[in-house]
């Protein structure tokens, strides 16, 4: 059983939400390590549809609304707001998986992990929370969301430009304070899966005396993308009113290889936790003044398929 919180060792890491708790890890030398060619091959996607009784929905609807308030009141720019979901699986069958997995989603981030202490846990994150290379990072801004249309271009709605506009201003401002140069890109539509966000890419030169892969990390976790702003007040919010623990979900993820010199790390987004024969499947979206409970919560159903798809034939 391996944790760390330095993120100095060569090692693979899978590190919870609630930052207070230590990242799980598997070191590269405790590892037997192996790379294998994998050929894509196209399959074909279906419009899942799932029972969601009245309940849950007026559930979510209320945090909503309740986050709306607290917004108005200026305690806080934007708060995330998510839900699980449990499927029932008629077998579990990881070769399925597998294969779903890596064939739907070529250009997300797709892992399986398993650990005695987590279990089973798997996804296609479309977000990167830092890539490192000596000084040089990249990170982005992923906000907005809408089901991508044949032949259309994405519009855009007020609310969905001032919280991506919340989410960049938020990660370099928290930046400043490790950097000594920070490069923001224009926005731009960027899809993953059947869906499109605004993603603005955001580069930059860390100062030498704090580059250590633990500070940044803990700069940037959890990110405005799936916390809120300010982040303290938003993930307090969120602990205390989500009334579920999000254990990995919204966490990060990713390969550390020579020291703190060249990292790789996903948010954990799009994910699942698989039990027996039981997937819980973890969906959220960002709340701020702009916003409206019915399309929120559509939102999260519309995230539910990145999933979906991937257990279909176990359905």
């Amino acid at each position: 059983m391996y944790d760390t919180k330095s993120y100095a060792e060569e090692s693979f890491v899978f590190a919870p939400f609630d930052y207070h708790e230590k990242a799980l890890c598997i070191p590269l030398k405790k590892s037997v390590f192996f790379e294998t060619e994998f050929i894509l091959n196209t399959i074909d996607k279906n419009d899942i549809k799932i029972n969601e009784d009245l309940e849950t929905k007026e559930t979510y609807c209320k945090q909503v609304k309740k986050a709306i308030g607290v917004i108005k009141s200026s305690k806080a720019s934007k708060i995330v707001l998510s839900r699980k979901k449990e499927i029932d699986l008629k077998q579990f069958d990881i070769s399925i998986l597998i294969k779903r997995l890596l064939n739907l989603y070529p250009t997300a981030f797709r892992y399986i992990w398993y650990h005695p202490q987590t279990g089973f846990w798997c996804g296609a994150s479309p977000e990167i929370l830092l890539q490192t290379e000596g000084i040089s990072f990249t990170t982005m801004a992923l906000a907005g969301t809408q089901r991508i249309k044949t032949d259309t271009v994405p519009y855009w709605n007020i609310k969905e430009l001032n919280e991506q506009k919340i989410v960049v201003d938020s990660i370099t401002n928290s930046l400043k304070k490790i950097t000594s140069v920070v490069r923001i890109s224009e926005t731009y539509n960027y899809k993953a899966a059947s869906l499109v966000h605004l993603r603005t890419d955001i580069t930059g030169t860390l100062k030498e005396e704090k580059k250590t892969l633990s500070m940044i990390a803990s700069v940037l976790h959890p990110t405005p993308a799936v916390c809120g702003t300010p982040q303290d007040y938003a993930k307090s919010y969120i602990l205390d009113n989500e009334n579920y623990n999000r254990e990995f979900y919204t966490g990060f993820l990713g390969p550390i290889y020579q020291k703190d010199s060249c990292s790789k790390l996903f948010v954990n987004l799009r994910c699942m936790k698989i039990d027996a024969n039981i997937a819980t499947l973890f969906v959220g979206g960002g709340i701020t003044i702009d916003s409206e409970p019915e399309s929120e919560w559509e939102e999260t159903q519309h995230k539910l398929q990145t999933m979906l798809q991937v257990i279909y034939p176990m359905l």
